[in-house]
């Protein structure tokens, strides 16, 4: 299992527009993951209704978290966690294309 813990970089947490690019974000990466606040119950890193639920302010520390089955899925896994990570923190309008 690959995880991260990042601040968000946006000022208005992961509300309606950062959010929106999130959820797309974390769609194009094709790599199943779970965004979760600190100490909290993770949920689905794809779906715009369970990110907005978390109401993760800006400043605040979440966890992305993904897994594969094999070796190169655990690879791909890093890769995506780790661009989701630069997202979020950098408060980026999309997703990076390398680390």
């Amino acid at each position: 299992m690959v995880e991260r813990r990042v601040t968000i970089g946006w000022a208005e947490g992961l509300h309606a527009r950062p959010a929106s690019i999130f959820v797309r974000a974390a769609t194009a990466t094709g790599v199943p993951m779970t965004i979760a606040r600190k100490g909290g119950t993770p949920v689905n890193a794809a779906s715009m209704l369970a990110v907005l639920s978390l109401g993760a302010e800006g400043g605040e520390e979440v966890v992305l978290a993904s897994s594969g089955a094999t070796a190169e899925d655990e690879a791909a896994a890093e890769a995506a966690v780790d661009r989701l990570a630069r997202l979020v923190s950098e408060g980026l309008e999309e997703l990076p294309e390398t680390v």
